[in-house]
């Protein structure tokens, strides 16, 4: 009677955890059957613009005066007078420096008081050949000078301009007669024109000196670099995206953006480029419509034909 009892309540627990089971399994297919909810990558979006572009190339430019006139000795002797000071302006033919000779100084007037129709001096007199700034000045009063020794420099203040350093490769883009705008440390703003090119490249940077004239009251000191923007290209009514709208592959080679099908699917277009600014791209192909919707943010890294949902910025 034990046994039989033993054998009756096994066979119940045998029944209950073949039930539990079969249910689990159920319930197991069940949940298989029910599809995944598709995922969506949030989205934002803009659409094509016509905006006046122009891009830009920036190069150095450095103040020169290109012509220089340099003051010599015309005898030899002993500085009495120097009547100039840096940085003074001169005018043409304004004395600027008297050379007593040796002679002079070793005899005095002692020829004069023999023979008062000789009308001896021994002194030179050393005149500005042009009119400009004295940009350096080599000697003072008491010096010994010999005939032909620099005794300052004259620069001539018409001959101002600025000196760019052009790359070679961009001589295409700066043609002559061709407006330039400057800028200054300081902040200071210039328009300049491009009128003559150097004969000669450098060997290192392979660059070309362009001269650079400007029309200023203002006096500024040689050596200044500023800041010259070539117009590269411009466009009154370039069809422009914002720049994070436009992808490219790793290499920079192609580039592409993603274009609304519908309100759920974005496709791969493939684009090409025209001027870039700091933050539009012209679009010069394909030609999108204004109602055409490209994606802003949330593009980068999707397939084409990817699913997503458009949220407001």
């Amino acid at each position: 009677m034990l046994v039989k009892s033993f054998l009756h309540a096994s066979f119940i627990v045998l029944f209950l955890v073949l039930i539990v089971s079969c249910k689990n399994k159920s319930t197991e297919t069940a949940d298989e059957d029910v599809p995944a909810a598709d995922a969506k990558t949030p989205v934002t979006v803009t659409t094509i613009s016509q905006d006046a572009m122009t891009s830009y190339t920036d190069l150095s430019a450095t103040s020169v005066y290109l012509l220089k006139s340099y003051v010599k000795a015309n005898i030899n002797g002993y500085l009495r007078k120097v009547n100039v000071r840096p940085g003074e302006f001169v005018q043409r033919g304004q004395m600027l420096f008297s050379v007593e000779t040796k002679e002079q100084r070793s005899i005095g007037n002692s020829i004069n008081v023999l023979d008062s129709t000789f009308h001896f001096t021994g002194l030179g007199r050393i005149k500005a050949s042009q009119s400009g700034y004295i940009s350096q000045l080599n000697h003072q009063p008491g010096d010994y000078v010999q005939d032909g020794e620099q005794l300052a420099v004259i620069i001539n203040k018409g001959s101002f301009a600025f000196l760019m350093q052009l790359p070679y490769e961009l001589r295409a883009e700066v043609k002559e007669h061709q407006q330039v705008d400057l800028t200054l440390p300081d902040g200071g703003k210039l328009r300049g024109e491009v009128t003559l090119s150097m004969p000669t490249v450098d060997t290192l940077s392979q660059t070309q000196g362009i001269i650079i004239k400007v029309n200023s009251a203002q006096n500024i000191p040689e050596n200044l670099v500023a800041k010259a923007r070539i117009v590269k290209s411009s466009s009154a009514h370039a069809n422009s995206l914002p720049k994070p709208a436009v992808l490219s592959n790793e290499a920079q080679t192609e580039f592409y953006v993603m274009k609304m099908l519908n309100d759920s699917i974005a496709v791969k277009i493939p684009v090409k480029k025209g001027i870039e600014t700091n933050d539009r791209i012209e679009i010069l192909s394909p030609v999108f419509s204004p109602q055409d919707k490209i994606v802003l943010t949330g593009n980068y890294s999707l397939a084409d034909t990817a699913k997503v949902k458009i949220v407001k910025p």
